[in-house]
């Protein structure tokens, strides 16, 4: 009972944050119609939650240890459970920024103790592997009814209406929820910590990174989350503007992405056990730029038409987050490679990286993409999403390169 009600803990944590890290297009789409700001502002938002994840993943990852996992979870709900109460009351785009700037330093406190938590329930890799599925797995349920709750309070008749922020009330009460389940979850005690402190962990990671290996792998998780948010925080407002859909179906619609991202990923697995990794990305990497050339021509001229609901939306609008069945596999694959790549000692330093260049990729792509958007188009904006794809197949080819020049390390 009392290992039920840990994981009860760590998986409602996981839902929340997904509703809320994931909300990103959908408020973006609403900022430019409520506060009337430019694309480039709205955009970010996205460097707000991103690198709020990656300087406080990469801050307290040690010392969030010493002060213990339940307090670490309970701190960053209470403080987006703050956050989320007071956003309707204020209701200007700057603290909007502030809203997104605690949910990343939240996730990211709750993300290092939900890795951890995860290692203390697991007495084996495969016990690890199953719980770390079914908490991602949460994620994804998470990622999609984000989108229909947020639609949900959307005023169908004003765009421009602040009902939408209403929505951040009832955030706030699950979150609220959330903090109880985590308080009265029986999370062990951390043991004394074994850690150098901050600037040693600091330096193992910049020592980490001058490896060739680990250069291409950064480069290539770099430009893959580019691509990701690029198109995912702008596919509402490209719905919406490019395609000429209502706002809540728009909003609606995006589901079909997360949907997409998350099919993706259970058929990788089923995929990869008959079929090496390196080919198989390709085949992805290439699926992603057929969908790209295939759907956006069908984009063109079709704002003028009159659409009430999904039935009345282009062909186009379900194509084009279809992307998401193809890239879907990509980062976790290529995290996998490369970890498996590495002695255990190194997996630490290792996922600070990823956290970081995650960070950074997901921010340079939101706000690019909102430039181009802004100055010639969602369809062009679109478009150039080929760029990264094709620099993505030249920094894979000498990742591949590169690792298959080492034996696999760490794997258990």
């Amino acid at each position: 009972m009392s290992r039920f009600m840990v994981i009860a803990a760590i998986a409602i944590s996981y839902y929340v944050f997904a509703i809320l890290l994931n909300s990103v297009g959908t408020v973006i789409l609403q900022s430019i119609n409520s506060f009337d700001i430019s694309k480039p502002e709205a955009s970010t938002l996205e460097g707000f939650k991103d690198l709020s994840i990656a300087i406080v993943s990469f801050l307290v990852a040690s010392f969030i240890p010493r002060v213990g996992y339940k307090l670490s979870m309970l701190l960053g709900l209470a403080l987006v459970a703050v956050a989320c109460a007071l956003t309707p009351s204020i209701a200007s785009f700057w603290f909007i920024k502030v809203l997104f700037a605690c949910i990343g330093t939240s996730f990211a406190l709750v993300k290092v103790s939900v890795y951890a938590i995860i290692g203390q329930l697991s007495s084996t890799t495969k016990a690890h592997s199953s719980l770390m599925n079914t908490i991602e797995g949460i994620f994804m349920l998470g990622v999609l009814s984000g989108y229909w709750v947020f639609a949900g309070f959307i005023d169908p008749n004003n765009d421009a209406s602040l009902s939408w922020l209403n929505v951040y009330y009832l955030l706030a009460a699950l979150v609220g929820f959330t903090l109880i389940v985590v308080a009265l979850a029986p999370i062990k005690p951390v043991e004394k910590a074994q850690s150098d402190g901050l600037a040693s962990e600091f330096f193992s990671m910049l020592k980490l990174a001058y490896k060739p290996l680990v250069l291409v792998f950064i480069f290539s998780i770099f430009l893959y989350v580019l691509i990701e948010q690029g198109i995912g925080s702008w596919l509402p407002t490209f719905n919406k503007e490019v395609l000429g859909l209502p706002t809540q179906v728009s909003i609606q619609i995006t589901s079909i992405f997360a949907i997409a991202l998350a099919v993706g990923r259970l058929t990788a697995g089923a995929v990869l056990t008959r079929m090496n990794w390196y080919p198989f990305l390709n085949i992805c990497l290439a699926g992603m730029a057929t969908v790209m050339l295939l759907s956006l021509p069908l984009a063109e001229n079709v704002s003028g038409s009159t659409i009430a609901s999904w039935a009345d939306a282009p062909i186009a609008a379900f194509l084009i987050p279809l992307i998401g069945l193809m890239m879907a596999p990509i980062y976790p694959v290529l995290n996998s490679v490369m970890l498996s790549a590495l002695p255990q000692h190194q997996h630490a330093p290792m996922t600070g990286l990823i956290v970081v260049f995650s960070a950074l990729g997901g921010t340079t792509g939101s706000i690019v993409t909102g430039f181009i958007f802004d100055a010639v188009g969602g369809q062009q904006a679109f478009y150039l999403s080929l760029i990264p794809i094709g620099a993505l197949v030249v920094t894979l080819f000498f990742f591949k390169k590169a690792s298959s020049s080492l034996s696999p390390k760490g794997a258990q």
